[in-house]
């Protein structure tokens, strides 16, 4: 943008010149290189935070999948990439040895009950100890929790979508073992329910950022059009800056100056499900300040929607 304002003003200096409106002395030869000064100085370089600009990308949620019961797969019924609802099933575990430990602790409650109702008539009789009532019941409290446990470990033999979306990469098969171990996920979960817009801005820009400005952005995925969103929040940490709780003294590291994060509610929600998560493009932010920028950055953004067409990166 700034070659074509200084192209713009040689070549109305060149006219002006040949008119004869202006001598062509030493001062308006060198006059380009002073309006090159006060283009960077007075408007791009400003520019930078009155309407910082930085990388954007679509970002969904994913949700690692780890089944509450170990024991073989015995059905899959989803296929990858295809929408599902959330409870939805994705697939299913021999719930065999889950059914025969409810139905031996529905047995020993159903004794136990008995046992208990048998032992509270007596003690109405005086004829046991309060204290055997007591017992009893504790034991057809302890039975009632353990059946509870076994339902719901049965119930659990079929793993359902925990939101709208996707299952991705999909490779679990019926006949295999599947475990109830945090570090073992058997399947990725992409959450469709919300979509996370992000944009990079470097932190020499960021000061004066702040959440309900408007936000332009310009996608390698669609080419040519420009949308609109409202910057949600500036996120308030980077990985740089984190503090991991260790039994080790501060270990000394190379210091960089990480960009800031800033998330962006697109306005039409729409878009959101047009993207694939990892679209990438560019986004620009216009502050409160330095509101001449604004139009220059508005330019430099359409044309660089223009020229997703023909750069791939």
């Amino acid at each position: 943008m700034i070659v074509f304002l200084l192209n713009a003003y040689i070549a109305i200096l060149v006219a002006l010149i040949w008119l004869k409106v202006v001598p062509a002395n030493l001062f308006w030869k060198l006059s380009p290189l002073l309006a090159l000064l006060l283009l960077l100085v007075g408007l791009f370089i400003p520019m930078g935070w009155g309407a910082p600009a930085g990388a954007a990308i679509i970002g969904r949620q994913s949700v690692q999948i780890v089944p509450d019961v170990a024991g073989e797969v015995i059905e899959v019924p989803v296929q990858p990439n295809t929408p599902l609802k959330a409870g939805d099933v994705l697939f299913r575990i021999d719930p065999t040895p889950y059914e025969a430990q409810l139905r031996t602790l529905q047995a020993q409650l159903g004794l136990a009950e008995t046992r208990l109702a048998q032992m509270t008539e007596l003690a109405r009789k005086q004829a046991s100890p309060e204290f055997n009532v007591e017992q009893r019941q504790a034991e057809v409290d302890q039975l009632r929790a353990q059946v509870d446990g076994a339902r719901w470990n049965l119930d659990k033999t079929t793993v359902r979508a925990p939101a709208d979306g996707y299952v991705t990469n999909l490779a679990l098969r019926k006949g295999a073992r599947v475990s109830n171990l945090s570090l073992a996920p058997v399947m990725a979960f992409i959450d469709t329910s919300e979509t996370l817009t992000v944009v990079q801005v470097a932190q020499i820009y960021a000061r004066y950022i702040a959440p309900g400005q408007k936000v332009e952005l310009t996608f390698k995925f669609l080419p040519g059009e420009v949308f609109t969103g409202r910057v949600a929040a500036v996120l308030q940490a980077v990985d740089t800056g984190q503090a991991t709780p260790s039994g080790m003294a501060v270990a000394p590291e190379t210091i960089a100056t990480a960009p800031f994060v800033v998330r962006v509610t697109l306005d039409d929600a729409r878009l959101g499900e047009r993207l694939p998560a990892g679209s990438t493009g560019t986004a620009a932010i216009y502050t409160d300040h330095v509101a001449a920028s604004h139009i220059i950055r508005q330019v430099v953004l359409r044309q660089q929607a223009i020229v997703n067409y023909v750069v791939p990166f």
